[in-house]
């Protein structure tokens, strides 16, 4: 009620000044020439009156002198057409205009309708949030109440997450299920993991599952030009969220905001820091926000602010990895759902052929299946739809029109066969998938292996068959075709990284010993590139590059000396390559062994393998120290030319 009186006591205030600016604009205009009647008849007697237009009671004229003047006539004069007449004033006589009585009441109300609407306008944009005028300090936050929901059906691959996520439904529909043991709701989750693997998706199966009011927002929809406008927002957008509990809150990529505070250059006073400490109060201040659960989801965890990961803020930090062989197949029965699949498609061999991939890689390679099916005019997608599918995917697109000379094809089809034969005579490393020299993204060449099962840490001995792999391209240019080509710049570049790190990182150097050497203190603000920095003396920094070019070169060695030996399988190999473009696994294994049209007499001998050097000591290494040997999606990296 009190409500009520104030928006009427404001109307009252908007009316008066209304009715205030009607009168300022509607006062009579004062004519300066206007005269009074009986003057004018002075003058008319005097014969200073040239001519005069009447128009009713108003009379317009000019003197002698061109001095023009106005004035008012009684109504019905009977001597002032004679008196006229006999001063010989011209004389023009205009019938009044005929204003309707509506037209008037409009043309005087103009004014002060045009200002009540232009008034209303800019109340409606006050009252109405999202962006609208001098509604910038509201929360931007959208309630889902969509009519398809997601649910926990739909999400695969991820079980430990959906665990820990259902737990928290449940204690907003059975609070006492928990609170008789003295359990308190968790104010805040946080969703870590890849890009890909689903932490939107888990956020939306929880707004399908819970019955209660669930609010989205990003994290960059804090951040305004105007100063103080992100933490504004954040007071609103849990003011909405007391209003309404229990509630779930959502931001999705809260490292926009949530980032160190104090780092880089933008000093302690800027925008986002005020956005970031109002954050802070809001989740775990003096005020209790009781009921009120936010979820966030962050592929960087790294940067956050140690204040905002800590127990009482974010009381739980949920891993969302990327899925193994069985959680794969359970996205891919996902995904192809709604798909017409032929009886020949078995998801478990797709699932096993795709290391590495997330639930967006899956969902885009069953796509890419489909559109293949559909371009072919084909009623269900079949095995080979998905298998092609796989290969856009890992390798690249198929540039079947690039023009390539027959000396450029003959040096590509050396060098990936030259990756292809290291690749399958060294013990212990991962099987061959394909090979082709059809030029595929931007290699002219790819070699495709594919790990049998998961890994996450990597044997000293495979490392080092690796690095012979990455050489094989260029050591087989030279020597069946006495000469180096810019092919081997991607090879070299990924074994120098992977040596490196194998030094510097994974302790696998017996000169260097089990150190680490560069520490990573990463500015935020600054990025990647001034990350690594230097702790080690110059002396130890050229002692670490000699032992990262003994590294390569020893791969540069055993796959040299592997590829003379095998001269004749070499030979074969890239005649495969030029006849039939693409070779899978299989195919080279036959061509190897002298099960091929291309056999020479001298190959039919047993092919000679290297023993490897070292011992497979298991080493467990970081996530993100993969990088040397897994790609973005996380599987082995193909060997462009």
């Amino acid at each position: 009620m009190n409500q009520f009186y104030k928006n009427l006591a404001l109307w009252l205030v908007i009316g008066i000044v209304l009715i205030a600016l009607f009168n300022i604009f509607n006062k009579p205009i004062i004519i300066q020439s206007e005269v009074i009647f009986s003057d004018f008849m002075d003058q008319v007697e005097q014969g200073q009156v040239n001519e005069v237009m009447i128009r009713g009671d108003n009379i317009t004229g000019k003197y002698i002198d061109d001095q023009a003047f106005e004035t008012t006539a009684p109504p019905k004069y009977p001597d002032l057409i004679k008196a006229l007449r006999d001063k010989n004033v011209r004389i023009v006589v205009v019938a009044p205009e005929q204003t309707s009585w509506y037209m008037s009441v409009l043309i005087s109300w103009f004014p002060m309708l045009l200002l009540l609407g232009i008034w209303m306008f800019f109340m409606r944009q006050m009252q109405v949030g999202g962006g609208k005028a001098l509604s910038f300090g509201k929360s931007r936050a959208r309630l889902n109440e969509t009519k398809n929901k997601t649910t926990f059906k739909d999400v695969a691959g991820v079980d430990e997450a959906k665990e820990e996520l259902h737990e928290i439904i449940e204690f907003l529909k059975e609070p006492q299920k928990f609170s008789k043991l003295g359990g308190k709701i968790p104010k805040g989750v946080l969703l870590v993991g890849p890009p890909g693997t689903g932490k939107t998706l888990l956020a939306r199966a929880i707004s399908g599952e819970a019955n209660v009011p669930f609010y989205s927002i990003s994290g960059s929809d804090f951040v305004e030009m105007f100063v103080g406008v992100g933490a504004s927002r954040v007071r609103d957008l849990f003011e909405q969220g007391k209003k309404n509990s229990p509630c779930l809150i959502f931001i999705d990529e809260i490292d926009a905001v949530g980032r160190h505070r104090g780092a880089g250059l933008g000093g302690g006073h800027d925008e986002r820091e005020q956005t970031l400490n109002q954050l802070l109060v809001e989740m775990d201040g003096f005020e209790n926000n009781e009921g009120v659960i936010l979820i966030a989801a962050t592929n960087r965890p790294d940067v956050l602010d140690p204040a905002l990961l800590r127990p009482g803020r974010f009381d739980r930090q949920v891993v969302v990895s990327r899925p193994d062989i069985k959680g794969r197949d359970g996205i891919l029965k996902v995904h192809t759902a709604t798909v017409p699949l032929t009886d020949e498609v078995d998801l478990k061999i797709i699932a096993r052929g795709t290391p590495g991939f997330t639930g967006a890689d899956l969902a885009n390679l069953v796509n890419e299946a489909a559109l293949l099916a559909a371009r072919n005019d084909k009623k269900a997608v079949s095995m080979d739809d998905f298998e092609e599918a796989k290969d856009k995917v890992m390798m690249g697109v198929e540039r079947r029109s690039m023009v390539i000379s027959a000396k450029e094809k003959k040096t590509t089809a050396y060098h990936e066969a030259g990756h292809a034969l290291v690749a399958s005579l060294l013990p212990g490393t991962d099987p061959l998938h394909k090979v082709t020299i059809i030029p595929r993204g931007s290699a002219l060449g790819v070699t495709m292996q594919l790990p049998m099962d998961e890994q996450h840490t990597y044997q000293k001995g495979y490392l080092y068959n690796s690095l012979a792999i990455l050489m094989g391209g260029r050591c087989a240019e030279e020597i069946c075709l006495g000469e180096m080509t810019t092919g081997a710049g991607n090879d070299i570049e990924r074994a120098t990284e992977m040596a490196r790190k194998m030094v510097c990182e994974w302790g696998m150097s017996e000169k260097m010993g089990p150190l680490s050497y560069g520490s990573k203190e990463e500015q935020v603000f600054l990025g990647r590139d001034f990350s690594n920095q230097k702790n080690f003396s110059d002396q130890t920094a050229k002692l670490i590059d000699q032992e990262v070019k003994t590294l390569v070169m020893g791969g540069y060695n055993r796959a040299s000396e592997l590829l003379k030996r095998n001269r004749d399988i070499l030979e074969n190999l890239a005649q495969a390559l030029l006849e039939r473009e693409t070779l899978t696994g299989d195919e080279v294994k036959n061509i190897i062994d002298g099960k091929n049209d291309f056999d020479s007499d001298s190959s039919g001998g047993e092919p000679q393998k290297i023993q490897p050097e070292v011992s497979a000591d298991k080493l467990k290494t970081k996530t993100d120290s993969e990088e040397g040997l897994l790609g973005d999606s996380g599987m082995p990296d193909p060997t462009p030319a």
